[in-house]
C-alpha cells in the first residue's frame, strides 16, 4: 500500500523479513500489519531516548503512571491526544474544548430561540405541546411518557423541572411541568444533544484541519446555512436528532483512527460505542453506515491504509450491529441489511488477499476486481439473506432507490415520492449554497484532494517508488473524507431530505481551507488567518441575511380542531378502543389520548405497511362493504377520516385516489370512498363525531 510503503522507508524499528514476491508494486507489497501497531514486530522506542530527528528544546513531559494522576487527568490527556492537540500542550487543549463549550451554548441558545418563536412552546398547555410534535416524533415521546408511568409506580419518578424555554413571566416551574411532561423532557434533551453536536463540529473541524481557524469555518458555516438544512438542523424534536451528534462523534473518532499511527483499545471501544448510539433511535443510520464503510474500503483499495486497520474497524462495526440486534430486541432487518452484508463481503474479500495478490493483472484492474466483487457480493449476500429470513422490512427502499431511475411505481414508493422531502434535491439548493460560499470553497478543497489523488494513484500505476514521490499524502483521512462527501451529495440529490448529511459534511470538509497540507503553498505567501477571515467576511454577507430570515420567523402553535378530537376521544371512548386513520393523527391519538392503534409512522416494518395500506384503502375506490371487512379484521372500533386527505395533491398523480388507481387499476374511475364517506357514512359506518377537519366513523359488525 501506498501508506504502509512510505512509512516502511520511515520507520527506525526493524521488521521481521517479508517473503518476496515477484512484480509487486508498492500496493501490494505492503505488509499487513498496521503501521505502528503494539506487537513482537515493533519495539516500543525507550522513554528517554530522542526521535530519528534529534529533536531539541525542552524534554517532553515523562506519561503519567496508570495508577496515578487522577481518573481527570488521565481523561484530559487521553482527550489531547485524540485531539491530535498532545504537542501543543494543555493550555492548547482547554483552550479547543471552551472553545467548544462556547460554541455548543451558542447553539443551544440559536435554536432555543427558533423553536420558542416559531411555536411559543412555554406558554402552550401540556396537550398543546404534544400536538406539536409530528409523526415518529410523537412516538418517541409516547415511549417516554410509558418510562415516566413505570417510574412512578415504582415511587423514582424525579421531580425535576427542565427549563426548556425562556417564557417571559414565567417561572421555570410554570413554564416547564418536569420530567413527567414527555413534551418538554423530549425537546429538552434534543436541545441539549444539538449543542453537544455543535461543540463536536468545532472540535471535528479543528481536528482535521489542524488549525482551531477550521473548526471556527466550520460552526460558522453550519450556522449560515441553516435554512438549507432539512429537519435536524433547526427543528429539535425529531428522532434523528437523537443519532446526529453521535455521527459527527463517530466520523472524528474514524478520522482520529485513520490518522493515528497506534490503534489504541479505548479509541475502537468509543468507535463501537458512538456506532450503538447512532443506530439505537434512527433505523437510517445503517445507510449512512453503508456508505462509510464503502468508502473506507476504497480507501483501502487504492492503498491509503493498511488492512490491519480496515479489519479492526471491520470487526468494531459487526460488534456494534451485533450490539444493535439484541438491544432492538431482534430487530431481523439490521442483520439482513445491505450494511451488514457489506460488512461481510469485506471481510471476506480481506482474508482473501493473499489470492488477489497471486492474480497476474495490472494494478488498476485488481482495483476494478475488488470494486466489483465488494458490490455485486453485497447485492447478492443481501438478496440472499432476505429470503432465506423471509425479511422484508426494508423493501421498500430498493423500490424507492429504482423508483428514481425507473418508471417503477407502486403504492409505497408513491408515499414516498410524492412528499416533497422525499423528492430530488430542488434546484434552489445549490444556488443557496452558492450565495454563502460554502459550495465554491467546498469545490476548491475537493480539487485540491483530487490533484493530490490523481498525483498519488498515477505514481503507482507508473510503478514510481513510494519514498521519492512527492507531495503525497501522509494519511487517508482526506481521501476517506472526500470520498464521503460523494456519497452524501449522492443521497441528497436523490433524496432531498438528505441534505441533513450532506450539508453538515460539506461545513466541516470547507474546514479544510485552513489546511497546510493541501495549501501550504498559499500560506507560506499570506497568513492562513488573514484567508480564512477574508473568507468568513464574503461568507457572512449571505450567511447574516439567512440568520436575520431565521430570527424572523413567528408564530404560534395552534390545532384547534385536532384538540377537540383528541379531548373527545378522552372523555367519549373506552380506554381499549382501538383506532385508525392517517400515520400522523394516529401518532398523537397514541399519545395525547393513550387508546391502541393499528398503524402509526414507523413505516419500516412490512407488517405495518401492510397494516397502513389497509387502513389507507378508505382513500381508495375500492366498495364501503369490503373496506369495512377489512378494518374488522384488525378489530378496527374508530376511524378518523381526514376529507384532506382525499382532495389534497402535492403534484399530478399524487392525490391518494391516483395512487390508489396505481396499486388498484380494477377500480379506476369510480368515485373515491373518502368523498362518499363524507358526505354520508351510512349504512356502513356511523359518524360519532365531526369538525372542521375531522370525521370519527364507528366500525360496528353487522
Amino acid at each position: 500500500m501506498v501508506l504502509q510503503a512510505r512509512n516502511k522507508h520511515r520507520e527506525a524499528a526493524p521488521k521481521p523479513p517479508q517473503p518476496p514476491r515477484a512484480s509487486q508494486s508498492p500496493l501490494r507489497g505492503a505488509p499487513d500489519a498496521g503501521a505502528g501497531e503494539p506487537g513482537p514486530e515493533r519495539a516500543p522506542r525507550s522513554p528517554g531516548r530522542k526521535g530519528a530527528a534529534g529533536r531539541k528544546g525542552p524534554r517532553a513531559e515523562p506519561a503519567a503512571p496508570s495508577a496515578g494522576g487522577g481518573l481527570g487527568g488521565r481523561l484530559v490527556a487521553g482527550l489531547r491526544g485524540a485531539l491530535g492537540l498532545r504537542r501543543a500542550g494543555r493550555g492548547r487543549t482547554w483552550t479547543t474544548l471552551l472553545l467548544a463549550t462556547f460554541a455548543a451554548v451558542l447553539h443551544w441558545s440559536h435554536i432555543t430561540h427558533l423553536f420558542e418563536n416559531d411555536r411559543h412552546f412555554s406558554h402552550l398547555s401540556t396537550l398543546e405541546r404534544e400536538m406539536a410534535f409530528r409523526t415518529e416524533m410523537v412516538i418517541l415521546a409516547s415511549w417516554y411518557r410509558i418510562y415516566t408511568k413505570i417510574m412512578d409506580l415504582i415511587g423514582l419518578q424525579t421531580k425535576i423541572c427542565w427549563t426548556v424555554t425562556r417564557g417571559e413571566g414565567l417561572s421555570p416551574i410554570e413554564s416547564c411541568e418536569g420530567l413527567g411532561d414527555p413534551a418538554c423532557f423530549y425537546v429538552a434533551v434534543i436541545f441539549i444533544l444539538n449543542g453537544l453536536m455543535m461543540a463536536l463540529f468545532f472540535i471535528y473541524g479543528t481536528y482535521l484541519s489542524g488549525s482551531r481557524l477550521g473548526g471556527l469555518v466550520t460552526v460558522l458555516c453550519f450556522f449560515f446555512n441553516h435554512g438549507e438544512c432539512t429537519r435536524v438542523m433547526w427543528t429539535p424534536p425529531l428522532r434523528e436528532s437523537f443519532s446526529y451528534p453521535f455521527l459527527v462523534l463517530q466520523m472524528l473518532l474514524v478520522t482520529h483512527i485513520l490518522r493515528a499511527t497506534k490503534l489504541y483499545r479505548g479509541s475502537l471501544i468509543a468507535l463501537c460505542i458512538s456506532n450503538v448510539f447512532f443506530m439505537l433511535p434512527w433505523q437510517f443510520a445503517q445507510f449512512v453506515l453503508l456508505t462509510q464503510i464503502a468508502s473506507l474500503f476504497a480507501v483501502y483499495v487504492v492503498g491509503y491504509i493498511d488492512i490491519c486497520k480496515l479489519r479492526k474497524i471491520i470487526y468494531i462495526h459487526m460488534i456494534s450491529l451485533a450490539l444493535c440486534f439484541v438491544l432492538m430486541f431482534g430487530n431481523s432487518m439490521l442483520l439482513t441489511s445491505y450494511y451488514a452484508s457489506s460488512l461481510v463481503i469485506i471481510w471476506g474479500i480481506l482474508e482473501m488477499k493473499p489470492h488477489f495478490l497471486k492474480i497476474n493483472v495490472s494494478e488498476l484492474s485488481l482495483w476494478v476486481i475488488q470494486g466489483c466483487f465488494w458490490l455485486f457480493g453485497t447485492v447478492v449476500l443481501k438478496y440472499l439473506t432476505s429470503k432465506i429470513f423471509g425479511i422484508a422490512d426494508d423493501a421498500h427502499i430498493g423500490n424507492l432507490l429504482t423508483s428514481k431511475f425507473f418508471s417503477y411505481k407502486d403504492f409505497d414508493t408513491l408515499l414516498y415520492t410524492c412528499a416533497a422531502e422525499f423528492d430530488f434535491m430542488e434546484k434552489e439548493t445549490p444556488l443557496r449554497y452558492t450565495k454563502t460560499l460554502l459550495l465554491p470553497v467546498v469545490l476548491v478543497v475537493f480539487i485540491a484532494i483530487v490533484k493530490k489523488i490523481i498525483s498519488d494513484m498515477w505514481g503507482v500505476l507508473t510503478k514510481q517508488q513510494a519514498h521519492i514521490r512527492k507531495h503525497q499524502f501522509d494519511h487517508g483521512e482526506l481521501v476517506y473524507h472526500a470520498l464521503q462527501l460523494l456519497a452524501y451529495t449522492v443521497l441528497g440529490i436523490l433524496i432531498m431530505r438528505l441534505k441533513l448529511f450532506l450539508t453538515p459534511h460539506m461545513c466541516v470538509m470547507a474546514s479544510l481551507i485552513c489546511s497546510r497540507q493541501l495549501f501550504g503553498w498559499l500560506f507560506c505567501k499570506v497568513h492562513p488567518g488573514a484567508v480564512v477571515f477574508a473568507v468568513l467576511a464574503a461568507m457572512s454577507i449571505q450567511g447574516s441575511a439567512n440568520l436575520q430570515t431565521q430570527w424572523n420567523i413567528v408564530g404560534e402553535f395552534s390545532n384547534l380542531p385536532q384538540e377537540e378530537l383528541i379531548e373527545w376521544i378522552k372523555y367519549s371512548t373506552k380506554p381499549d378502543a382501538v383506532f385508525a386513520g392517517a400515520m400522523p393523527t394516529m401518532a398523537s391519538v397514541k399519545l395525547s389520548a393513550l387508546r391502541p392503534i393499528v398503524n402509526h409512522p414507523h413505516y419500516e416494518d412490512a407488517g405495518l405497511r401492510a397494516r397502513t395500506k389497509i387502513v389507507y384503502s378508505m382513500y381508495s375506490r375500492k366498495a364501503a362493504e369490503e373496506v369495512k371487512r377489512e378494518l374488522i379484521k384488525l378489530q378496527v372500533n374508530y376511524y378518523i377520516l381526514e376529507e384532506s386527505w382525499c382532495i389534497r395533491r402535492s403534484k399530478p398523480g399524487c392525490s391518494m385516489p391516483e395512487i390508489w388507481d396505481v396499486e388498484d387499476p380494477a377500480n379506476a374511475g369510480k368515485p373515491p370512498l373518502c368523498n362518499l364517506l363524507v358526505k354520508d357514512s351510512k349504512p356502513h359506518f356511523t359518524t360519532v363525531f365531526q369538525n372542521s377537519v375531522y370525521k370519527v366513523l364507528e366500525v360496528t359488525e353487522e
